[in-house]
């Protein structure tokens, strides 16, 4: 049986958030009516009850997290019947303190700095409600964000002459930091647009160095400096990033891996193009890469319980890896 992206965790998020009060509207409920109600397979609603064990307050403690009785919906005794306890508070308005309010309040301040005018509304909505609300219970005032931080406001004068660069079809040369080897890089870029992905602002450009397009996050821009150089690309718009960070028109590469049932659960951790279950509890699992390091630190996490089928030059490239990591230990 093949799946599409509902199997990522993005998408189990929203399975969740419809799950909740459709279990608390009705009570108990049979898996497969519950199942055709929100239309996913039974199945699939099993695995989400399972991870709705994990949820609840915080603390993390038994008595903090929600209660599903498993027992009724698998085993030979099993009447499929839907039995959930412990979320009581699920009905409860929600009440902040005015500790978390403020905490909220702030936030939702810093995010509007960098927010798009589409976004920039909806806080302004939210931002106004929890403002009206806080100063309902007491006399306390607006919150003053006060000036902006020089941190702020050196992304802000970053950004705009990233945006002239890119009105006038310049090249700029960025000293820019990758977390992931712990290092700085130099490189020319020919700059297409400054564009939002998951609260962080990205400058899409065509680096000269990788010979491909690149996103790179504005806060780890360390320097940029505008060259007279014209682009040497064509121009071309920014990508549209609605959809994620990696898409197929990104430079990313497609990867299938088989995975025993200890590993299945990276399909609720990571964005899956494709699942496919196999004999056994296995998976097959088809995702968009755009770093092969990072895919190597997985599968050595997952050892033995997972292999590339495909492109099979993944496959030997990690055995090698493997193999020299294990003669470290030698």
């Amino acid at each position: 049986m093949s799946t599409s992206t509902s199997s990522g965790a993005k998408d189990q998020v929203a399975r969740l958030l419809t799950l909740v009060p459709y279990l608390h509207a009705h009570g108990q409920v049979r898996l497969d009516d519950a199942a055709r109600a929100l239309g996913i397979e039974p199945d699939q609603l099993l695995g989400d009850l399972k991870v709705l064990l994990m949820c609840g307050l915080p603390g993390g403690y038994p008595d903090d997290l929600i209660d599903v009785d498993l027992d009724a919906l698998e085993g030979p005794e099993a009447d499929g019947v839907i039995r959930v306890s412990n979320a009581d508070y699920l009905a409860r308005p929600l009440k902040l303190t005015p500790t978390e309010a403020t905490a909220i309040i702030v936030a939702l301040r810093a995010l509007r700095s960098s927010a798009s005018e589409q976004t920039r509304e909806v806080v302004d909505r939210a931002l106004a409600k929890l403002e009206a609300a806080a100063a309902g219970g007491s006399a306390a005032p607006r919150i003053d964000p006060g000036e902006e931080s020089p941190e702020r406001l050196d992304q802000a004068r970053l950004e705009d002459d990233l945006q002239d660069a890119v009105g006038r079809r310049r090249q700029v040369r960025l000293t820019y930091f990758v977390p992931s080897r712990d290092e700085q890089s130099e490189r020319t870029v020919d700059p297409r647009g400054v564009v939002t992905a998951h609260g962080f602002r990205y400058l899409d450009a065509w680096c000269h160095l990788a010979e491909a397009p690149r996103l790179f996050r504005l806060d780890r821009i360390r320097a940029a400096t505008v060259l007279d150089q014209p682009i040497e690309t064509a121009p071309e718009g920014p990508r549209d990033l609605s959809d994620g960070l990696f898409t197929r028109a990104s430079d990313t590469m497609p990867v299938t891996l088989a995975l025993d049932p200890e590993a299945r659960w990276i399909v609720e951790y990571y964005p899956v193009e494709a699942v496919r279950r196999r004999r056994g509890g296995r998976l097959e699992v088809d995702l968009l890469i755009a770093d092969e390091r990072w895919l190597q630190r997985l599968l050595l996490r997952l050892a033995p319980h997972a292999r590339v089928i495909s492109p099979p030059e993944l496959q030997v490239r990690f055995l090698e890896q493997a193999r020299t990591t294990l003669s470290l230990y030698a």
